[in-house]
């Protein structure tokens, strides 16, 4: 990912009207690249069409079911008066509620059901009957019995769930309805204005997120002023207004340094990239050089020096924090789900205003590794931490038992603070609005699968394309134009990084400047071609998928003397369940000169059966006592722990390294 040159500034808000065309999560008004919403690109199949399946048909209603079960949508009930009882669950599970909402909308758009619209819109209604007249709406303050409103910004997360519930309702705009929901938010929204505007309160919230679903709101609705309350939100950070614990500084709370100031992303994962997006959309919207600049230089740090590398973020488990550059220890990696879809969340941000395939990359190798891996194989259990060095066997969890620890050895069904399963849903029901860009003069594919693409260019002309592929576990992406304009247009294929100066590009047809039949050798991190094309005319990316060792910066000390094996863009893994009987990964050592072999899905590599005693004092002038030379698979991370309990680890430490 390269530096860029930051848009230009500009004292005037750039805001659009609510959108006839279905959208897609962001709507930058300006930018290298526009997004391409779900009116826009359909996923037919491959990976990603079998994840949105299973989303559709197992992980909403399971989140829904689990919800209604536990109480956390009878809080509404309950806040209404429509029924007595104690609130249930922790402050916070109304963003739950409103992330599950957030799926509904963006699966509604992707695919109209009736029966789920009358579920939707039965959660909405009790949603609605527990807003108070001035537009305020919580289930855990201001009611007999609870705290006092906004009474503990620190810890209360009443402005984070306020921005979920704004989210979903951008969803709800950007899939063609102004109805309930968008209603609430807009008298939520102008609640929080009164309350925290210009002539308001000078606070923030302990959890970013109302910055980012204001600005989002703000470009879905027009109204200016949600993009200043979400501006003086993102300007209060840094300047010490919460109040600090024996375990918990300014600096946890992103409020250590204005954002502006920062180097690099610190603190909760969760919290500093959710405010570092909303940052980005609110310089954008109000041409903030300076800002937008000084996020892209963070997270550009961020990535380079606190990231695993599956993408995953945030190397402890207290506080769910970064650590310090290069502190990434596998056994100990917390690399929370939610940390992983809010990295995706920014990328996305900054490929929109930098153009820069780096950050598709980023956004490839985050979402096929560090999320991909939450959700088990049937959609009804889900990681919560996501390990990348598993010592001992994982306890199988029962499938109707809620879980307390949130890095439970194996996937659990639900959580006691469960915000990734529906951060899961969200994010899979809206993946296509991740695919595809426009810069008006053409179309660029950033990530790949089978889909379509059917959009508007500037001129008004219909483009439209077929993406065909079993990406990521087959490297041919076949790309077919179904119609295009009589005029120069252009199409761009990424090259991912670890393919540069490998993928080859095949195009035929019958446009008067193509060249049948040749093949060009890609090495730069977009291929583009600019013709006249015609129905029918097929370009073919060949993405070298041979498994490949990585190795970690030497600065990386918990790693040192380690590799790790990728196919494509998927992290691999060794699972003691395809090792030989009394083998654990901890007894093995990687052959390095044994070249991966590509097995379909995943590689066979050579290892080395550790034998040295362990019942006796643990230091020795040298390694002593190695086994057999044998074979073994090791299978993408991904899927890890879809077979039972196991042991398993991504970094294996090198024979003789």
């Amino acid at each position: 990912m390269r530096t860029h040159n930051a848009v230009n500034s500009s004292a005037s808000l750039h805001l659009t009207s609510v959108p006839t065309a279905l959208g897609g999560p962001i709507a930058p008004s300006r930018g290298a690249l526009r997004p391409l919403g779900l009116g826009d690109v359909t996923i037919t199949g491959g990976l990603w069409g079998r994840m949105q399946e299973l989303n559709a048909d197992v992980i909403i209603d399971h989140c829904l079911g689990w919800m209604e079960r536990i109480g956390w949508i009878a809080n509404f009930d309950r806040a209404s008066g429509a029924a007595s009882g104690e609130h249930a669950g922790i402050e916070f599970v109304d963003s739950e509620v409103y992330k599950l909402l957030e799926a509904m909308a963006w699966e509604l758009g992707r695919r109209p059901d009736a029966a789920l619209e009358a579920r939707y819109r039965a959660i909405v209604s009790r949603v609605a009957a527990a807003q108070d007249d001035d537009g305020y709406l919580h289930t855990s303050f201001g009611r007999a019995g609870q705290r006092p409103r906004y009474s503990d910004l620190e810890w209360g997360h009443e402005l984070y769930c306020h921005g979920h519930l704004i989210q979903a309702a951008v969803a709800r705009l950007r899939t063609g309805h102004d109805d309930e929901l968008p209603a609430i938010a807009r008298r939520l929204a102008d609640h929080l204005h009164a309350e925290f505007g210009p002539d308001g309160r000078t606070a923030v919230c302990g959890h970013p997120e109302i910055e980012v679903a204001l600005a989002e709101f703000a470009r879905a609705t027009g109204e200016a002023r949600y993009l200043e309350l979400a501006r003086l939100f993102v300007e209060r950070r840094g300047h010490g207004n919460l109040a600090t614990t024996l375990f918990q500084g300014h600096e946890y709370f992103q409020d250590d340094v204005p954002v502006r100031e920062a180097e690099v992303l610190r603190g909760h994962a969760v919290r500093a990239l959710y405010l570092s997006a909303g940052a980005v959309d609110i310089a954008v919207e109000t041409g903030d050089d300076e800002l937008l600049a000084a996020v892209e230089a963070q997270y550009l740090r961020t990535i380079a020096r606190r990231s695993y590398l599956t993408g995953g973020v945030g190397a402890h488990h207290q506080n769910e924090e970064f650590g310090d550059d290069f502190e990434l220890p596998s056994d100990r990696a917390y690399a929370e789900t939610c940390a992983a879809i809010a990295s995706v969340m920014l990328s996305w941000r900054l490929l929109m205003q930098t153009g820069d395939a780096g950050y598709a990359d980023q956004i490839e190798r985050t979402l096929l590794n560090a999320v991909l891996v939450s959700p088990r194989a049937d959609g009804r259990a889900f990681y919560y931490a996501n390990t990348l060095h598993q010592r001992t066997a994982g306890v199988a969890t029962d499938d109707d038992e809620l879980s307390e620890r949130a890095e439970a050895s194996m996937r659990a069904p639900w959580f006691e603070v469960s915000c990734c399963p529906t951060n899961v849903a969200r994010t899979l029901a809206s993946v296509a609005g991740y695919f595809a860009t426009t810069d008006g003069d053409g179309v660029q594919l950033h990530q790949y699968g089978s889909y379509t693409v059917d959009t508007t260019l500037d001129d008004g002309e219909r483009f439209a394309l077929r993406v065909e592929s079993e990406y990521p576990n087959d490297g041919s992406v076949r790309v077919v134009v179904l119609a295009a304009p009589a005029r120069l247009v252009h199409v761009s294929l990424r090259i991912p990084a670890w393919a540069h100066g490998r993928a080859e590009v095949a195009v035929t047809g019958a446009g008067s400047d193509s060249l049948p039949g040749r093949t060009t050798v890609a090495t730069e991190g977009v291929f583009t071609l600019q013709r006249s094309f015609s129905a029918g005319d097929v370009m073919e990316l060949r993405l070298p998928l041979e498994p490949r060792f990585s190795r970690a910066h030497p600065r990386v000390d918990a790693v040192r003397g380690q590799a790790a094996v990728e196919r494509g863009p998927l992290v691999l893994a060794l699972e003691d369940v395809d090792l030989p009987d009394g083998i654990d990964v901890e007894h093995v050592e990687l052959d390095p000169t044994f070249a991966p072999v590509d097995d379909g899905d995943g590689a066979i590599v050579r290892l080395r059966h550790r034998t040295a005693p362990e019942d006796a004092w643990a230091y020795a002038p040298a390694a002593t006592g190695f086994g057999e030379l044998f074979t073994a698979k090791l299978r993408p991370y991904k899927d890890w722990a879809n077979r039972g309990p196991s042991t398993m680890r991504v970094w294996m430490p090198v024979s003789g390294g």
